[in-house]
């Protein structure tokens, strides 16, 4: 055993951390080491129990039903499953308007802000997307645009709480109604504030109705392994109507085996991740969760301050979350790709998010209950990283790179070659390590999306080969 969890440890030797706040994104932590520890217990109980049969382990039935009640008592009511994450709940609900209104040609309308969990929906669902523009004041979508995008063959129509490149809510109330009146389903993707919005509004957040009890909505994404704190693997999606829920799942009984039906997309699943949301939601307990959301609000309040008083950056919009975007002003001379690999050497993870639909290129931070004790060190980190950044200038790609790239058919290339390609403009990500990738994200921001997606599957295809 011991061998085995030093053979562990020398992998992770480059990984990021996973607690203390000191990484803005991908990982969420209370701070309360107690609380992820009665979790792991958990989860490790339920480890091996396969929730393919609920008949064959109760247990599995009576966690999620207490879990997804838990989260129906406070998102305004509704119908439930327990899924691996967001985008499992995002299918589930595509499929259930999908099949719930049955056209020909099925699409959605989206924001462009909506996260690419629609867009991996539509694609395996064979459903078309409509995106939509946001405001470049609010980055909120109008709802007369939503309305403009609704055809006949539309079977969804898709809001956010909050969207997560800036922490913005869209306008639920108004863009539910429309779709009410066209007899189309309303999804609210609160993937990210599902079980975050409720404490910030009772720690005196001006949250607007954003759940099931608003008129129109007729489903709704939580995840439970963001600011519900649990285990990777946890979310839920709630439908108003059970008969939408249905939709659902899957059954079949064109075999002569056991009896097949899914409430989830996938089939075997380890109880686990159950296990180990339910557990933290019982450790921390309602009061947990606003005292939590109440250093969350605070942290977010004091970074925004914090990095408007950075010369030259500036935050996007108004969130009302605790997502924040800011990017650099074009005078500045601060890169933000350059910015992001100045706090990762200083060892501070900034996200990076690129350019799109008029959106500048900019850097997210995802403020979770453990932030409020570091907000001052990632403040000074994030003004130490753009001086750094002013002073290195904006990363130089050589001349004609990305016309090439763009013009590039990869196919043609093997993953040996495309490695030969990367490294030839300095970029390494088979060594090992933290890399920097502000070179990277700087021919990325400059391609158009469908030439970003090949790139990106083939840096995914070279870093597994």
């Amino acid at each position: 055993m011991s061998e085995l969890l030093e053979a562990v440890s020398r992998l992770r030797a480059d990984d990021l951390p996973v607690r203390g706040g000191k990484v803005t994104a991908y990982v969420y932590d209370t701070g309360r080491p107690e609380v992820h520890e009665a979790a792991a217990r958990v989860y490790f109980e339920m480890l091996e129990t396969n929730t393919l049969d609920p008949t064959a382990f109760p247990s599995v039935v009576a966690m999620e039903k207490e879990v997804v009640g838990q989260v129906a008592d406070v998102l305004g009511g509704g119908h439930g499953i327990f899924t691996s994450g967001g985008t499992e709940s995002i299918m589930l609900a595509v499929k259930a308007a999908r099949d719930s209104l049955d056209v020909a040609r099925p699409s959605m309308v989206v924001p462009v802000t909506a996260h690419p969990a629609f867009h991996k929906a539509a694609h395996y669902l064979g459903v078309s997307v409509i995106q939509v523009p946001v405001s470049m004041e609010t980055y909120q979508v109008s709802p007369d645009d939503v309305a403009a995008a609704i055809t006949p063959s539309t079977i969804m129509v898709v809001v956010s709480a909050p969207s997560y490149p800036q922490g913005v809510i869209d306008p639920i109330e108004e863009v539910a109604a429309l779709a009410a009146a066209r007899g189309v389903p309303c999804h609210v993707d609160a993937c990210v504030g599902g079980w975050l919005l409720p404490w910030l509004r009772e720690a005196g957040a001006p949250v607007p109705p954003f759940d099931l009890s608003v008129p129109g909505v007729t489903s709704l994404s939580c995840d439970l392994h963001k600011f519900g704190y649990a285990p990777k693997g946890a979310s839920v999606v709630l439908f108003a109507d059970p008969a939408m829920r249905r939709k659902a799942y899957f059954a079949s009984a064109a075999w002569p085996g056991y009896t097949v039906i899914n409430a989830t997309v996938q089939s075997s699943k380890s109880a686990g991740p159950l296990g180990g949301a339910w557990a933290t939601m019982r450790a921390l307990g309602r009061e947990g969760y606003l005292e939590l959301g109440r250093s969350t609000l605070k942290a977010a309040l004091r970074l925004r301050e914090g990095l408007a008083e950075v010369p030259g950056l500036r935050v996007l919009g108004s969130p009302t979350s605790s997502l924040i975007a800011f990017g650099a002003s074009p005078s500045s001379g601060i890169d933000v790709f350059v910015l992001s690999d100045e706090a990762r050497r200083r060892g501070w993870f900034v996200q990076p998010q690129l350019s799109y639909a008029g959106i500048p290129a900019n850097l997210h931070i995802t403020v979770t209950g453990v932030t409020l004790a570091g907000v001052e060190e990632l403040l000074s980190v994030i003004a130490e990283s753009a001086a750094a950044a002013r002073e290195r200038g904006p990363v130089e790609v050589p001349e004609g790179l990305v016309e090439l790239v763009e013009t590039l058919e990869l196919d043609s290339l093997d993953d040996t070659a495309f490695a030969s390609l990367a490294s030839s403009v300095g970029v390494d990500l088979t060594g090992g390590g933290q890399p920097e990738m502000a070179v990277v994200n700087t021919i990325l921001d400059a391609l158009p999306a469908p030439k970003r997606e090949e790139i990106l599957v083939r840096f995914l295809s070279m870093i597994y080969t």
